[in-house]
């Protein structure tokens, strides 16, 4: 069985006739269980959150929507665990992880599939520097525990997760890519710095600048568009725009900017992680601020959720929070060229059946 359509739907005679695909999802269950049994050793409790909300949150990404005939409501899946997990640290647990199922809306890709598996923890009286040590030491960790090395090969390259890893701000990276090496961070953002960020932006060829309505998302789509894919080995991209950070907590010293980073590592997004955002005031504005978006058009936007302002409300301690893409790490671990290796079923175009297709064709 060679045709890789063939063995992604056929998984149960791809596992007997090839060895290295059982192997694959063995390392897998080594990873995950290696994983909670890190994290309980510190202290963390797990936990288990809804699947089925009132309203998508937690993340800008189109929900899967459902609903429920004994309730006669609407409800969506999940498209992240981050809210009810704030309200557990709300409510006085300390340390708290989700590994769980999350369901996005969304294109499908050798990168990306509509259900996917990530683990969310969060650590009340920590911040993203304490988030950022935690994502370096575990993912090490689980690199010696499933390949027995923490230098690992990934499609013919050598990736060392061993040496103390690379921390970068947005804008110093971004900035190396642009005309004079602008410094989008340096810019006012009002109407005179945001036509400078957009004229440098299409200089150096991002697309579809003129959607964008502050220097910050200017910023963001420059680093996707010109950085990420050349983000081989594992580097912490931190200082994220407040404007695509609607969850994180406003930098302590750099205004206008989060306490936020993002872990890439061979040219995608492994782990994302921030000081939370704590105040109900600011939360409340953002959410608003989200919501006029998709009052706009954009239905990746969330709308306000009020119940979690209001648990928000009640107070909640200064919190480290980290989210880590378990199928990208899998990946990463088992040198899998796409995430459909390291689901076991993972979904798939319908094929027509020969009766479906026979009706097609009178």
């Amino acid at each position: 069985l060679t045709d890789t359509e063939q063995r992604y739907r056929k998984r149960h005679v791809d596992l007997i006739v090839n060895p290295g695909v059982r192997e694959t999802f063995i390392k897998r269950a080594k990873m995950m269980r290696e994983m909670r049994n890190w994290l309980d050793e510190r202290g963390f409790i797990e936990v288990e959150t809804p699947v089925l909300h009132s309203q998508a949150g937690g993340a800008d990404a189109r929900p899967f929507e459902t609903f429920h005939n004994t309730l006669d409501m609407n409800l969506t899946l999940r498209i992240a665990t981050e809210l009810h997990l704030k309200r557990l640290i709300i409510g006085g647990f300390d340390r708290v992880y989700e590994i769980g199922r999350i369901f996005r809306n969304e294109g499908i890709s050798t990168r990306h599939n509509p259900e996917f598996t990530s683990i969310e923890l969060y650590q009340a009286y920590a911040d993203f520097e304490d988030m950022m040590e935690i994502t370096e030491t575990l993912i090490r960790h689980l690199a010696n525990v499933v390949t027995g090395s923490a230098v690992v090969e990934y499609e013919g390259k050598t990736i060392d997760l061993e040496t103390p890893w690379r921390r970068v701000s947005m804008a110093d990276i971004v900035k190396d890519k642009l005309p004079g090496n602008l410094d989008l961070s340096a810019l006012a953002n009002d109407e005179e710095g945001l036509a400078s960020a957009k004229a440098a932006a299409k200089e150096a060829g991002v697309p579809n600048i003129d959607d964008y309505e502050s220097v910050g998302e200017v910023l963001n789509a420059c680093f996707e568009e010109l950085c990420e894919a050349e983000l081989i080995q594992p580097t912490f991209v931190i200082d994220y725009p407040v404007e695509v950070s609607p969850l994180a907590k406003p930098h302590r010293s750099k205004k206008g900017f989060t306490e936020r980073f993002e872990l890439f590592c061979v040219g995608r997004e492994m782990a994302n992680a921030f000081s939370e955002l704590t105040d109900p005031v600011d939360q409340r504005q953002r959410f608003e601020r989200q919501a006029r978006k998709r009052e706009s058009g954009d239905l990746e936007m969330p709308d306000v959720d009020h119940e979690f302002l209001e648990a928000l409300e009640q107070g909640m301690p200064p919190t480290g929070g980290l989210g880590i893409g378990i199928d990208r790490l899998a990946m990463l671990l088992t040198n899998a060229s796409s995430i459909k290796d390291v689901i076991a079923f993972p979904l798939l175009k319908k094929v027509p059946t020969a009766a479906a297709a026979a009706s097609l064709g009178e």
